[in-house]
């Protein structure tokens, strides 16, 4: 028992039910769902927005790098401010601030104040994540901690597969606001979830800025912090344009793109897992796999998306690859920082964060300034960034009896 189970009388993961503690992962599963469904419902809405607000494409893909570069901000800045507060209440009250975004987001009547919405999102998905991204390991027993941490990252995945899909399906049959709405209800469900699933969950130990930063100085930490920025920056440079560039290549109307989004997506959900299984053996190998279908993928997508089978097929190989993502590099950042997880799990969500308000920025001056196809080249070009930064950079060794 550790010494804040001592004091507070908190039962630790053996000692609770398996059953309780993985309704607790299943609640933070459906955290990490709903942040990243919040945060990416503008790919599918990209063009009724725009239009709504009276902004270009790129602009309006805008709302997606500044949700991306608030939390990014905010993550490490957050889990310093907590200090010792019940990471429970801390979620619950994060998941509100997410709600009053999504709600703003809904409302907002012109783009102004759809940028003060999305600055609550980014607020509360930061929060949201960096937290929830290190307590599988204190809900069950070790020998669960792999397939508990998949779970609550499986959330990421099937928000594409569900939230994306599910947001443009509805935005294009009752309008694109009726989806942050949808999304501000799904906010209050998992409010209520977390604060009835969960058990306290005291801090393990107060973390101060400077000792967050100071992982930095971690060889095996800062590689994997780089191949995030290149594959992540690299996806969302290409992927928040996806729908005007699947108009453009494949001349799809608004129901195909939801269904292609959705092929993408159940291939990212089956990604995830198969990432996850693959990065505890060896997170090296597996990031060389993703970098290196995805770079091919993307950047074949002009060449080929005239046809929208093979437009499909390449959807749902870019989201096999690019599903393992975040479970294959926050496991790598686990492994290369064992005794500071939730400060380690914080500059993940930084970086990851930035990378993605970095290449939705990049797409859209690319997709304003040279073309709209032209994000493709630029995603291709950042995922063989990251598969270089793997080959040369510093992994950490593989779990003990993974």
């Amino acid at each position: 028992m550790t010494q804040v189970e001592e004091s507070t009388g908190t039962p630790s993961a053996q000692q609770r039910s398996p059953l309780s503690g993985w309704l607790g992962v299943v609640a933070l599963a459906l955290g990490t769902f709903t942040v990243v469904t919040s945060e990416m419902l503008p790919v599918g809405l990209l063009t009724p927005m725009g239009e709504s607000l009276r902004v270009s494409e790129g602009v309006a893909g805008l709302t997606l790098t500044i949700t991306g570069l608030v939390a990014a901000v905010s993550s490490p800045v957050l889990v310093s401010m907590l200090g010792r507060t019940d990471r429970r209440m801390a979620l619950c009250a994060l998941v509100a601030v997410l709600v009053v975004g999504n709600l703003g987001a809904a409302w907002a009547p012109n783009f102004g104040i759809m940028v003060v919405a999305r600055i609550l999102v980014g607020i509360g998905m930061g929060g949201v994540w960096a937290i929830a991204a290190g307590l599988a390991v204190r809900l069950v027993p070790a020998k669960s901690v792999g397939p508990a941490t998949s779970l609550v990252f499986s959330g990421i995945a099937v928000a594409s597969v569900l939230g994306v899909p599910a947001g443009t399906y509805l935005g294009a049959a009752a309008g694109w606001r009726s989806a942050f709405l949808a999304a501000a209800g799904l906010g209050l469900v998992v409010l209520v979830a977390a604060a009835v699933l969960l058990p306290r969950l005291p801090a393990e130990r107060a973390i101060p800025l400077g000792g967050v930063m100071g992982l930095f100085g971690n060889a095996q930490v800062r590689t994997g912090l780089i191949v995030v920025g290149f594959v992540v920056t690299g996806h969302f440079a290409a992927y928040t344009y996806i729908r005007p560039v699947l108009e453009d290549v494949s001349g799809v109307g608004a129901g195909m793109i939801g269904t292609l989004l959705l092929v993408y997506g159940v291939a990212g959900v089956a990604g995830n897992f198969l990432a996850g299984a693959g990065a505890a053996r060896s997170p090296r190998r597996t990031l060389l796999v993703i970098s290196a279908v995805m770079a091919a993928t993307v950047i074949a997508l002009p060449w080929l998306g005239g046809s929208v089978a093979l437009a499909a097929v390449l959807m749902a190989v870019w989201g096999l690859s690019y599903g393992g993502v975040s479970v294959s590099t926050q496991t790598w950042i686990l492994l290369a920082s064992p005794d500071a997880r939730e400060a380690a799990s914080s500059l993940f969500v930084g970086v990851f964060n930035g990378a993605i308000a970095l290449g939705a920025l990049i797409g859209g001056l690319a997709a304003d300034g040279i073309g709209i196809t032209a994000v493709m080249w630029v995603g291709g070009v950042l995922a063989v960034g990251a598969l270089v930064t793997t080959t040369v950079g510093r992994s950490p060794a593989p779990a003990v009896g993974a």
